[in-house]
């Protein structure tokens, strides 16, 4: 039995996570599904969320566009494609600290690379993985293949990318002197451990470089790569204004006639569409 003021709490709960969907466009774009996420595993497609990156008041359905997504083709590669979908996917999550939580993302990372599916997650900071998903952050991060530390200046991140390079042998030798009616000399030689990379050395990493490490492969520095080298780059709308994406444009479903378009045209009457309509009276 539930009592007034849990009542209450649960109404007033659901009324602050549910108050989106009192915006008709929210309301219009949930309504039906014209994503087909189902779909993405069978040929080669390209899907693009994108969010604001001030405003987070939509990201809830970026994190429910991924929940159903890795369940949805997690399930139709056991069903359908004996646990291997025949395309891989491929999520690019950028900013991922700022969409929201993933529930069970932790989880989703170990079992989704078995059914041809991956997720590649860029922050700005470890710091910003930890602050969302607290204890599970080490999870997600110990899932992944692969990391690429491009720079920065965040502590945490510094600390973690310090420790993964591991130490190296340094040599040291101390010079001592003693002055007196029987003056000596003495140098000792000794071996210590160094980290490879401080953390001091990291937050001034030359730009143009990165730090890559792959699973069962030592960490190594290499050069950024130039995106104006990649043969395609002539496509970006970088290189030529006219392959720049227009979204109102996309977005518009008013028809534009060409010349060699061939279409009906009907004639009616007004007067008669009057004449055509039945009324009815009035109940008093």
């Amino acid at each position: 039995m539930v009592t007034g003021k849990t009542a209450k709490s649960i109404l007033i709960s659901c009324g602050a996570r549910l108050a989106s969907f009192d915006i008709a466009e929210i309301r219009e774009i949930t309504k039906y599904d014209e994503l087909e996420l189902d779909k993405l595993g069978d040929k080669k497609t390209a899907l693009f969320l994108i969010i604001s990156d001030t405003d987070d008041s939509y990201n809830f359905l970026v994190s429910m566009c991924y929940t159903q997504l890795f369940n949805i083709l997690c399930e139709k590669a056991d069903d359908f494609y004996g646990g291997r979908l025949p395309v891989h996917v491929r999520c690019l999550i950028d900013e991922a600290a700022n969409i929201g939580q993933i529930p069970k993302l932790e989880k989703l990372m170990a079992t989704i690379r078995s059914r041809e599916i991956s997720a590649c997650l860029f922050l700005q900071a470890q710091s910003q993985l930890k602050s969302l998903y607290k204890d599970n952050a080490e999870t997600i991060t110990g899932n992944c293949d692969s990391m690429i530390f491009l720079g920065g200046r965040e502590k945490t991140t510094l600390e973690d990318v310090s420790k993964m390079l591991g130490k190296e042998t340094i040599y040291t030798f101390n010079n001592s002197e003693t002055k007196g009616n029987s003056p000596s000399y003495g140098k000792n030689y000794s071996k210590l451990g160094k980290d490879l990379l401080t953390m001091d050395e990291l937050a001034v990493l030359d730009n143009s470089k990165c730090i890559l490490q792959l699973r069962g492969v030592r960490p190594f520095l290499s050069n950024k790569y130039d995106v104006t080298k990649h043969p395609n780059y002539r496509y970006l709308a970088d290189y030529n204004e006219k392959y720049t994406f227009n979204i109102e444009r996309f977005l518009n479903t008013k028809l534009t006639v060409k010349p060699d378009d061939v279409f009906d045209v009907y004639e009616t009457d007004l007067k008669d569409d009057e004449e055509d309509k039945i009324s009815v009276p009035s109940e008093t």
